[in-house]
């Protein structure tokens, strides 16, 4: 296909216009960038991408060829520039003047040093009667835990002392009763040879029984008058006792009366048998001679 004059002029005329095209979006963008300097952006560029070798020859040429110079475009009037206005601002002015702050005086601040190292000292001192009393309080449970130690021991000691004492009293009472045992054993022996070397009163194997009816009445009434009954001992409740005697009616020391094992009164009530025994010797004898008899055994009756 030959390319003719009228598409080599049809293809100058079309990129004249592009060109023409071109610039007068350059100049409006300039312009618009110039009265609207808040928006940066302006109108998008449209254009079409074409290949080189996709266009005619003549096209080419007419590509190649130099421009021919156009009239300047008139240049629009210079836009009046707007006056400046205050810009607004978010704080509303203010009605009235702010209120002066006072400056405190050397006066007042000595006065708040002063309170402020009074209270500092009445702290520390408060602080410090507090330790006092908290070391004085340790003092006290100390000694007082020393006074309980010292307490103690004095009772372990004392306890000691008292064992000691008791456990003496017991065997210088087991020596007691065996030396009374054996003095007993010697008045016993002493008196049945005093027996057996003397005779025996006459008639009715030398033994009155009305007379030691009365002799035993006699003991009995000797040993009651000299004794009280505890309540612990029912009236008329009878005890044996067994009483060692030397003429006259004087009791052998140390063997003076032996209460029988099988006597039902409490240890008290046999302590007072035997202590009013002791008390009421010399036992009747004047008027009991026949009767009278060294080792004497009486059932005694409980009486007021």
């Amino acid at each position: 296909m030959r390319e003719t004059r009228a598409d080599t002029v049809q293809a100058f005329l079309f990129a004249l216009l592009l060109h023409l095209l071109l610039f007068g979006l350059a100049f409006l963008g300039l312009w618009w960038t110039r009265d609207n300097a808040v928006s940066a952006a302006g109108s998008p560029v449209e254009a079409d991408l074409v290949d080189p070798s996709a266009l005619s020859a003549a096209t080419r040429r007419t590509l190649s060829a130099p421009p021919t110079p156009e009239k300047p475009a008139e240049t629009p009037p210079p836009q009046p520039t707007p006056e400046p206005r205050p810009q607004e601002s978010p704080v509303p002015p203010q009605q009235q003047a702010q209120e002066r702050i006072p400056v405190p005086d050397q006066i007042d601040q000595e006065r708040v040093d002063r309170d402020a190292i009074a209270a500092e000292t009445a702290a520390r001192e408060q602080e410090e009667k507090r330790r006092q009393e908290q070391i004085d309080l340790t003092e006290q449970q100390r000694q007082k835990e020393a006074e309980q130690k010292e307490r103690l021991a004095q009772l372990a000691d004392i306890r000691a002392q008292r064992q000691k004492a008791a456990k003496e009293a017991n065997l210088a009472e087991q020596k007691l009763k065996q030396l009374a045992d054996a003095q007993a054993r010697k008045a016993a022996e002493a008196v049945a040879q005093v027996d057996a070397s003397a005779s025996a009163p006459p008639g009715n194997n030398g033994a009155d029984t009305d007379l030691r009816a009365r002799y035993a009445a006699a003991l009995q009434q000797a040993i009651v008058a000299n004794w009280t009954r505890p309540e612990s001992v029912p009236l008329g409740q009878r005890c044996q006792i067994t009483i060692h005697q030397l003429p006259g009616g004087t009791l052998v020391p140390g063997h003076e009366v032996e209460i029988s094992p099988s006597c039902p009164y409490d240890d008290l009530a046999k302590r007072l048998v035997e202590a009013a025994v002791l008390k009421a010797q010399p036992l009747p004898y004047a008027g009991f001679e026949s009767v009278f008899n060294r080792t004497v055994i009486v059932n005694f009756k409980a009486q007021d």
